[in-house]
């Protein structure tokens, strides 16, 4: 069944999808079907192929529009004509960075497009579909939020926390959210529809009192919460958790805990069949862990204390949701992210309280503001709690030392640590020698997958050359210190990014700035860099390695002859029009070459022995 899903959902198995119709300078007409957030560069949207030349197609792609040019946004259904070729999607050029490639693929997502001047045409007799129609909505409520004067961040602020939109929150926003341990905050996800069936439940607990009542009450709450997921946008997160929530609707109808866990189960089970991608997408994951954790762990957690008095019962509950739920994803989001932030429970513990009314005075305002009949006062009010939400976030963003960076675990060690987590909550919540055994199992078994990374870590030697456009980073790497050598460009630079994601997953803790005088070894070959001097005539150098920067200007076919290099390298820093003439006389010569901008970084292996 699992192949037979995914086999029906890869759009490259149908003979309609684009890549079977495609051509040279093709007449391509597409339809825009998501806004996405923009970067610098370009504002992005996720578009479906309509058309390839004359021939109907389908699949979708990736539609780049250049920024600070005249070119108009565009809105989803949108409908334009384009004379331009599709383009592969690119891979990371750099060991351990995001494979965004990879990314969109799971989305069924593998070429894109590019626009940068007014080469397109926008047809009128655009079709209108359910994506379109929820966007307009969307785009009427921000109007008539624009009108009651919220200002942009509070305004992204509700986009994100009640439409499920945030392309317009700004990066340092988003990055506060992710130090304070509150990004989920900002994402209509499960948390948020979680709060939304509490509210709904409490509103229509009357109806529990008549015959059928509770079908009726579970009815609507179902109908309520796919008009919310239609409000959000339909987003696969939004749509996701609302079909998680609707199965677990279900499951509180028969007031039995092992019908709510069977719900939660099938309701997984469900989202699989229907689109199997999602197994491979980072918040599905995240989502069902975290509702997981609540519901195994967080009862259990709960009985480990008592408290006094009401208040501190449900500050103590509160803690033991967030605490469960934080157990559940933390190695994955230590796997994905490579940071924890410290002062979760503190931003939870104030934050969550309050979605709920967050969420029912969002909806309030924007259903007021919808009629024109919002009161001033209540719009005032609404703004400030979100300007002092978002303060409150900054400022627990702003205590770095709670936040744990750098952190890394493999793929091996994430699913020890989550043998580790289980085999040790069976143990405490139940306790028997033969758990006892499990748990003591799973202490050594992440012991060992701790001491063969570490072991493998420390005996690696490494010679890289990474790739930055317009720049040049060259690293040796001896275990687990880099000497990194970089260009002018980038000497006041900490760490470049570049290198960042490299560093964290080998495991590297300490770095040494250097300079290798245009000469180094590595497995006992010669390696000189060649910048722009042009300098390379050194003595007794044979067969070496050769790293060229910044478009030195030398006779390539003399630097062989007198050379003969086993590998030569451009990087990054060098023009394109000489990377090419260099690769063309390397392959008369037959002799390896390798361009970062095409291939990516260089890297060469060996371990001590």
């Amino acid at each position: 069944m699992g192949i037979f899903v995914l086999v029906i959902n890869d759009d490259r198995n149908y003979s309609s999808h684009y890549d079977y119709h495609e051509s040279e300078n093709p007449t391509i007409i597409i339809q825009v079907h998501k806004v996405l957030k923009s970067n610098d560069f370009y504002q992005k949207y996720e578009a479906k192929v309509v058309k390839v030349n004359n021939n109907h197609t389908s699949g979708k792609v990736l539609l780049n529009v250049r920024n600070k040019t005249s070119l108009p946004a565009f809105f989803v259904d949108d409908r334009l004509m384009l004379k331009t070729d599709l383009k592969p999607i690119i891979l990371p050029k750099n060991p351990h960075q995001f494979n965004y490639k990879l990314y969109l693929a799971d989305k069924n997502i593998f070429k894109q497009l590019f626009l940068e001047e007014p080469q397109f045409l926008v047809l009128k007799n655009k079709k209108a579909t359910i994506f379109g129609l929820s966007a307009q909505f969307r785009n009427l409520i921000e109007r008539s939020l624009k009108k009651h004067g919220f200002k942009n961040n509070e305004l992204a602020v509700i986009k994100a926390l009640i439409l499920g939109q945030r392309q317009d929150v700004s990066k340092e926003l988003i990055t506060d959210y992710q130090k304070a341990g509150a990004i989920h905050i900002l994402a209509v996800s499960g948390l948020h529809i979680g709060v939304l069936l509490w509210i709904l439940s409490f509103l229509l607990k009357p109806l529990e009192k008549y015959r059928y009542g509770a079908f009726f009450k579970t009815t609507i709450l179902v109908l309520l919460l796919w008009l919310f997921a239609f409000l959000s946008g339909l987003s696969a997160s939004v749509v996701r958790a609302v079909t998680m929530f609707t199965f677990l609707a279900i499951g509180l109808s028969f007031k039995s805990k092992k019908a709510i866990d069977f719900a939660f189960i099938t309701s997984m089970f469900f989202i699989l069949l229907v689109a199997p991608n999602f197994l491979f997408d980072v918040g599905f994951q995240l989502s069902y862990l975290a509702v997981f954790g609540i519901l195994w762990l967080q009862p259990a957690i709960e009985k480990m204390y008592k408290p006094k008095n009401l208040i501190s019962s449900k500050i103590w509950q509160l803690m033991t949701v967030s605490i469960a739920a934080q157990i559940a994803i933390l190695p994955l989001s230590i796997f994905y992210f490579h940071q924890f932030p410290g002062l979760f429970l503190l931003s939870n513990l104030v934050i969550i309280p309050f979605l709920a009314a967050i969420l029912s005075g969002g909806l309030l305002v924007i259903f007021l503001a919808l009629f024109n009949i919002l009161p001033q006062f209540l719009a005032d009010f609404y703004s400030v709690f979100i300007t002092y939400m978002n303060a409150f976030v900054k400022w627990v963003s702003l205590q770095e030392a709670f936040l744990f960076k750098g952190l890394f675990l493999s793929f091996f060690e994430m699913l020890t640590w989550y043998l580790f987590f289980f085999f040790g909550a069976l143990f405490f919540m139940n306790k028997s020698i033969k758990k006892l055994l499990l748990f003591l199992s799973a202490i050594l078994i992440v012991q060992v997958v701790f001491l063969i990374n570490e072991k493998q870590f420390a005996n690696k030697k490494q010679f890289l050359v990474f790739h930055k456009n317009r720049a040049s980073i060259v690293g040796k790497r001896e275990g687990k210190t880099l000497f990194l050598q970089q260009n002018i460009l980038l000497k006041n630079a900490k760490i470049d990014n570049a290198v960042l994601a490299y560093i964290t997953a080998e495991g590297i803790n300490k770095i040494k700035q250097t300079d290798f005088k245009n000469a180094l070894y590595f497995k006992n070959f010669p390696i000189l860099i060649v910048d722009s001097l042009g300098v390379y005539k050194l003595s007794n150098t044979q067969k070496p390695i050769v790293v060229l920067q910044n478009s030195p200007k030398i006779n390539i076919t003399r630097l062989i002859k007198q050379l003969n290099p086993v590998q030569i390298i451009a990087d990054g820093s060098n023009y394109k029009t000489d990377i090419i003439r260099w690769e063309k006389e390397c392959i008369k010569k037959g002799i390896p070459f390798h361009a970062t901008s095409i291939s990516g970084a260089y890297v060469s292996t060996t371990y001590i022995e």
